[in-house]
Protein backbone atom coordinates (compact mmCIF):
# COMPACT_ATOMS: atom_id res chain seq x y z
CA UNK A 1 0.00 0.00 0.00
CA UNK A 2 1.28 2.79 -1.16
CA UNK A 3 1.34 6.45 0.58
CA UNK A 4 -1.04 9.94 -0.46
CA UNK A 5 -0.84 12.95 -0.30
CA UNK A 6 -3.67 15.61 -1.06
CA UNK A 7 -2.10 19.08 -0.97
CA UNK A 8 -4.61 21.97 0.26
CA UNK A 9 -4.61 25.72 0.36
CA UNK A 10 -6.27 27.01 3.18
CA UNK A 11 -8.07 30.27 4.63
CA UNK A 12 -5.90 30.42 7.45
CA UNK A 13 -8.96 32.75 9.56
CA UNK A 14 -11.35 30.33 9.25
CA UNK A 15 -8.95 27.52 10.34
CA UNK A 16 -8.24 29.54 13.52
CA UNK A 17 -11.98 29.81 14.30
CA UNK A 18 -12.09 25.72 14.60
CA UNK A 19 -11.01 24.48 17.92
CA UNK A 20 -8.33 23.24 17.90
CA UNK A 21 -8.99 19.92 18.65
CA UNK A 22 -11.57 19.43 15.94
CA UNK A 23 -9.34 20.96 13.62
CA UNK A 24 -8.00 17.23 12.21
CA UNK A 25 -11.48 16.31 11.55
CA UNK A 26 -12.29 19.41 9.66
CA UNK A 27 -9.60 19.30 7.81
CA UNK A 28 -9.85 15.91 6.53
CA UNK A 29 -13.59 16.19 5.70
CA UNK A 30 -12.50 18.89 3.32
CA UNK A 31 -9.77 16.94 1.86
CA UNK A 32 -12.49 14.38 1.30
CA UNK A 33 -12.78 13.99 -2.78
CA UNK A 34 -16.44 13.16 -2.16
CA UNK A 35 -17.47 16.43 -1.02
CA UNK A 36 -15.38 18.07 -3.88
CA UNK A 37 -17.03 20.50 -6.43
CA UNK A 38 -17.09 17.64 -8.77
CA UNK A 39 -14.48 15.36 -9.33
CA UNK A 40 -11.48 16.25 -11.35
CA UNK A 41 -8.42 14.39 -11.69
CA UNK A 42 -6.17 17.09 -12.23
CA UNK A 43 -6.63 20.90 -10.91
CA UNK A 44 -8.68 22.49 -8.45
CA UNK A 45 -11.45 21.37 -6.34
CA UNK A 46 -12.81 23.93 -3.83
CA UNK A 47 -14.30 22.33 -0.95
CA UNK A 48 -16.12 22.25 0.90
CA UNK A 49 -19.69 22.69 -1.06
CA UNK A 50 -20.68 26.08 0.87
CA UNK A 51 -23.81 27.48 1.42
CA UNK A 52 -25.05 30.37 -1.20
CA UNK A 53 -23.21 33.31 -0.57
CA UNK A 54 -20.52 31.74 1.62
CA UNK A 55 -17.32 31.43 0.21
CA UNK A 56 -15.35 27.91 0.10
CA UNK A 57 -12.21 27.72 2.92
CA UNK A 58 -10.07 25.65 1.69
CA UNK A 59 -9.25 24.22 -2.00
CA UNK A 60 -7.91 20.73 -2.96
CA UNK A 61 -5.36 20.65 -5.88
CA UNK A 62 -4.79 17.61 -7.82
CA UNK A 63 -1.86 16.89 -9.89
CA UNK A 64 -2.04 15.69 -13.06
CA UNK A 65 -1.37 12.11 -13.30
CA UNK A 66 -0.70 10.95 -9.17
CA UNK A 67 -4.04 9.97 -8.78
CA UNK A 68 -3.01 11.82 -5.11
CA UNK A 69 -0.37 9.22 -4.87
CA UNK A 70 3.19 10.58 -3.21
CA UNK A 71 5.10 8.15 -4.83
CA UNK A 72 6.00 10.83 -8.12
CA UNK A 73 6.48 13.69 -5.42
CA UNK A 74 9.22 11.09 -3.69
CA UNK A 75 10.69 9.96 -7.27
CA UNK A 76 10.58 13.68 -8.17
CA UNK A 77 12.41 14.36 -4.94
CA UNK A 78 14.96 11.62 -5.79
CA UNK A 79 15.51 13.09 -9.54
CA UNK A 80 16.43 16.36 -7.86
CA UNK A 81 18.88 15.16 -5.83
CA UNK A 82 20.39 13.57 -8.90
CA UNK A 83 20.34 16.99 -10.71
CA UNK A 84 21.20 19.81 -8.28
CA UNK A 85 24.53 19.29 -7.97
CA UNK A 86 25.03 19.81 -11.48
CA UNK A 87 23.07 23.30 -11.63
CA UNK A 88 24.17 26.69 -10.65
CA UNK A 89 24.36 27.23 -7.40
CA UNK A 90 21.46 30.27 -6.99
CA UNK A 91 19.04 27.74 -8.85
CA UNK A 92 19.91 25.04 -7.00
CA UNK A 93 19.04 27.29 -3.74
CA UNK A 94 15.66 28.44 -5.11
CA UNK A 95 14.62 25.28 -6.02
CA UNK A 96 15.46 24.27 -3.00
CA UNK A 97 13.38 26.44 -1.00
CA UNK A 98 10.37 25.80 -3.49
CA UNK A 99 10.72 21.91 -3.52
CA UNK A 100 11.19 21.81 0.29
CA UNK A 101 7.42 21.16 0.91
CA UNK A 102 6.65 18.99 -1.88
CA UNK A 103 9.33 16.17 -2.09
CA UNK A 104 10.48 16.31 1.48
CA UNK A 105 10.35 12.67 3.01
CA UNK A 106 7.32 13.19 5.25
CA UNK A 107 7.43 12.09 8.94
CA UNK A 108 7.08 8.27 10.05
CA UNK A 109 7.87 6.84 6.25
CA UNK A 110 11.60 6.71 6.06
CA UNK A 111 12.82 6.69 2.79
CA UNK A 112 10.18 4.08 1.47
CA UNK A 113 7.32 5.51 -0.74
CA UNK A 114 5.56 1.87 -0.44
CA UNK A 115 5.79 2.38 3.28
CA UNK A 116 2.52 2.32 5.03
CA UNK A 117 2.46 4.16 8.35
CA UNK A 118 -0.26 5.47 10.25
CA UNK A 119 0.40 8.39 11.94
CA UNK A 120 -1.95 10.19 13.58
CA UNK A 121 -2.86 13.81 11.78
CA UNK A 122 -1.27 15.84 14.14
CA UNK A 123 1.80 13.72 13.62
CA UNK A 124 2.37 13.20 9.89
CA UNK A 125 1.88 17.01 8.69
CA UNK A 126 3.20 16.75 5.32
CA UNK A 127 3.32 20.58 4.23
CA UNK A 128 2.04 22.80 6.57
CA UNK A 129 3.33 26.55 5.65
CA UNK A 130 1.42 29.40 7.02
CA UNK A 131 0.22 32.76 5.18
CA UNK A 132 3.31 34.77 5.89
CA UNK A 133 5.45 31.43 4.94
CA UNK A 134 4.17 31.10 1.70
CA UNK A 135 5.72 34.55 -0.38
CA UNK A 136 9.01 33.07 0.33
CA UNK A 137 8.48 29.90 -2.20
CA UNK A 138 6.41 31.95 -4.42
CA UNK A 139 9.76 34.50 -4.34
CA UNK A 140 11.44 31.24 -5.33
CA UNK A 141 9.44 30.00 -8.31
CA UNK A 142 9.81 33.85 -9.27
CA UNK A 143 13.54 33.05 -8.95
CA UNK A 144 13.52 29.40 -10.60
CA UNK A 145 10.70 28.94 -12.76
CA UNK A 146 12.04 31.04 -15.71
CA UNK A 147 15.29 28.73 -15.84
CA UNK A 148 13.83 25.61 -15.42
CA UNK A 149 14.57 24.89 -18.97
CA UNK A 150 18.11 25.02 -17.79
CA UNK A 151 17.87 21.55 -15.90
CA UNK A 152 16.33 19.60 -19.54
CA UNK A 153 20.39 18.46 -20.22
CA UNK A 154 21.44 17.98 -16.52
CA UNK A 155 18.18 16.20 -15.82
CA UNK A 156 19.01 13.74 -18.87
CA UNK A 157 23.04 13.29 -17.99
CA UNK A 158 21.94 12.48 -14.42
CA UNK A 159 18.73 11.43 -13.68
CA UNK A 160 16.57 10.51 -16.63
CA UNK A 161 14.79 6.73 -15.93
CA UNK A 162 12.95 6.19 -18.87
CA UNK A 163 9.69 3.89 -18.16
CA UNK A 164 10.07 4.58 -14.45
CA UNK A 165 8.29 7.14 -11.69
CA UNK A 166 8.95 10.70 -12.95
CA UNK A 167 11.77 9.01 -15.56
CA UNK A 168 11.30 12.10 -18.02
CA UNK A 169 11.84 15.61 -17.66
CA UNK A 170 8.73 16.54 -18.62
CA UNK A 171 6.96 14.91 -16.13
CA UNK A 172 9.53 16.42 -13.07
CA UNK A 173 8.60 20.02 -14.51
CA UNK A 174 5.07 19.13 -15.08
CA UNK A 175 4.79 18.42 -10.70
CA UNK A 176 6.88 21.52 -10.43
CA UNK A 177 4.91 23.62 -12.62
CA UNK A 178 1.52 21.93 -10.71
CA UNK A 179 3.13 22.87 -7.37
CA UNK A 180 3.74 26.46 -8.54
CA UNK A 181 0.21 26.19 -9.09
CA UNK A 182 -0.53 25.84 -5.62
CA UNK A 183 1.46 28.18 -4.33
CA UNK A 184 0.69 31.13 -6.13
CA UNK A 185 -3.20 30.38 -5.76
CA UNK A 186 -2.52 30.57 -1.42
CA UNK A 187 0.04 33.79 -2.10
CA UNK A 188 -3.23 35.75 -4.07
CA UNK A 189 -5.51 34.63 -1.46
CA UNK A 190 -3.12 34.71 1.62
CA UNK A 191 -3.66 31.29 2.77
CA UNK A 192 -1.49 28.83 3.60
CA UNK A 193 -1.20 25.28 2.10
CA UNK A 194 -1.54 22.30 3.99
CA UNK A 195 -0.26 18.53 2.82
CA UNK A 196 -2.41 15.82 4.21
CA UNK A 197 -1.28 12.48 4.18
CA UNK A 198 -5.23 11.19 2.79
Amino acid sequence: MGADITALIVDWAHLETIDVLDRENALIEAADPDEADGAVEDGWAWLPPAPEGFPAWCARYEFAGTLGSFKPHFWAGERWEAVREHVPADLRTALDTFLAGLFRTPPGTGSDPDEDDAEPWHGALWTYCPPPDVPALARAWSAAGPRLEALREPFGIHAAAPGKWVGRFEEFAGLLHGWAEVVEEARHRGWGLIGLPV
